[in-house]
């Protein structure tokens, strides 16, 4: 269930989407609220679950620099038991950034960052360690072109 979002909350939301930091006077001010109400708007947004929490975003490169790994999955096996095992399985590895299951061609889609190509090749043999997998294709980034944790209000 989606939380419903009013024009002064997803002002608010834009806000601490750029900078989680802004002083909650500053963020009061920009939304045309005192600091009080301001304060229960975010605190409701948090504990709706629509904020899920307020982190640091590392620059991969300066940070690392790590390898952007593209990686499709498609499996043999549907069941919930498999399901269950493969999603904690991959859940449980620090190098996934992200983690889907799709409709279409590939059954899983996995975003992987690594140190490099042997990093790479490490994960790789665990991943396929323990699981059935029918295919596993990966894309290795060459240029960021575009990266946001912004959601469009």
């Amino acid at each position: 269930m989606s939380a419903r979002l009013d024009a002064t909350d997803r002002k608010i939301l834009a806000l601490l989407q750029e900078d989680a930091t802004l002083p909650l006077n500053k963020v009061a001010a920009r939304v045309n609220l005192s600091k009080t109400p301001c304060w229960r708007r975010i605190r409701k947004l948090e504990e709706s679950g629509v904020i899920r929490r307020r982190v640091a975003l590392l620059d991969p490169q300066r940070a690392g620099p790590l390898l952007n790994v593209f990686v499709h999955v498609k499996t043999g096996r549907h069941s919930a038991d498999w399901l269950r095992d493969f999603a904690a399985a991959v859940s449980a590895m620090p190098e996934v950034m992200e983690f889907y299951r799709l409709s279409g061609e590939w059954d899983y889609f996995i975003r992987v960052m690594v140190a490099d190509i042997a990093a790479y090749d490490a994960f790789y043999k665990k991943l396929i360690a323990g699981a059935e997998l029918v295919n596993v294709t990966s894309s290795f980034a060459m240029e960021e072109i575009k990266y946001s944790t912004a959601l469009p209000l």
